[in-house]
């Protein structure tokens, strides 16, 4: 299996740069996974997909507003010129795995100084795999309160906008801090759409994984097996797993909000579709030949070119099902990636 086979030709106009004014207005693609067919609505008329006895699960973790903007600082106390760091996990005692720009200029024991009078301080400790630096962080307080006020929203590289509202990069049941990226295919939702839903007899769960930036790591290798997933933590609550597990009991269908929540819960179902409370890190990889053990239907939305979630997906519905759905988009001039519409695939 080649990555090249999951390649699609995407005009960048249609690369969404900014969020929709109406959350679930936006556009959303139907996929039957079996047949291929496929019609077009929108999102709020997700409840008439659904049917009572089903279960939704969602993500929610909460993106961390992880990019910070500082100066370096010289041995003399002094500051230096501008830098960058952006956190990706967490490694405990005030210590983060992180990315830093100029890499060149920020070695072991460079010192970096963040918003005013050194509220946030931070000193690089030593390197990490991937070109990435441990930074130790001093401040004074509570740290995600302090990332609160100095840090930026990290968009994905291919969003050149600035984000007026930080929260139209966070779903609207987002309460776990924690990820370097949305997930995504939750942006849609609103606390109304989501009211509807459990009215009408489907109930919703939670899961969390704390998104990485590796979901936007493009498969460099020509053979897809040859991929060397990353890994994300996850966690699945006792009431979750007792929600899917009754849920199957009573016929009613999975149904993942986002590749995040599938991931999640394919990482830790037995081969009988059965689920217990879990926790810990994944690198599942799911790629056409996959069974999948416990997910039904997916809500999700247009991923990149030979990713690893446009291969998800397609070992859903059918590699050439997802690939004439894309190309239906592209022609029907849908909004792609982060801020873009969304598929419901069933």
């Amino acid at each position: 299996m080649k990555t090249h086979d999951f390649n699609f030709e995407l005009p960048p106009e249609l690369i969404a740069q900014t969020p929709i004014e109406q959350r679930d207005a936006s556009r959303l693609l139907v996929l039957d996974k079996e047949t291929g067919a496929y019609v077009h609505r929108r999102f709020y008329q997700l409840p008439e997909l659904l049917r009572p006895g089903d279960c939704l699960i969602m993500n929610d973790s909460r993106v961390l507003p992880a990019r910070l903007l500082g100066s370096r600082v010289r041995s003399d106390g002094t500051l230096g010129g501008a830098c960058e760091v952006l956190l990706l996990t967490d490694r405990g005692d005030g210590v983060w795995e992180c990315l830093v720009r100029p890499g060149r200029k920020l070695r072991t024991g460079a010192r970096v100084s963040f918003g005013g009078a050194g509220e946030l301080t931070a000193e690089i400790t030593g390197e990490a795999e991937g070109g990435g630096r441990l930074v130790r962080f001093f401040y004074e307080g509570i740290f995600l309160e302090v990332l609160e006020r100095l840090g930026r929203m990290p968009l994905p590289p291919y969003i050149k906008a600035e984000l007026e509202d930080r929260e139209r990069y966070q779903t609207v049941y987002s309460r776990v801090s924690g990820s370097a990226a949305a997930p995504t295919a939750g942006l849609h939702f609103t606390r109304e759409l989501m009211g509807q839903i459990q009215a009408m007899g489907v109930e919703i769960g939670y899961v969390t994984l704390h998104v990485g930036l590796g979901t936007f790591r493009p498969v460099k290798e020509e053979e897809v097996t040859d991929h060397d997933m990353h890994s994300e933590y996850c966690e699945i609550p006792a009431e979750t797993a007792a929600l899917i597990n009754r849920t199957k009991a009573r016929g009613g269908r999975v149904i993942c909000v986002g590749t995040t929540s599938c991931r999640t819960l394919e990482s830790w179902a037995r081969e009988d579709g059965h689920m217990e409370a879990e926790s810990g890190w994944t690198k599942i990889f799911i790629y056409p030949g996959y069974r999948f053990k416990v997910m039904d239907a997916l809500v999700t939305n247009f991923h990149l070119p030979e990713s690893t979630l446009l291969m998800l997906v397609s070992a859903l519905a059918g590699r050439e099902h997802v690939l004439a759905a894309y190309e239906e988009a592209v022609r029907e001039r849908y909004r792609f990636f982060s801020f873009g519409d969304a598929m419901f695939i069933g």
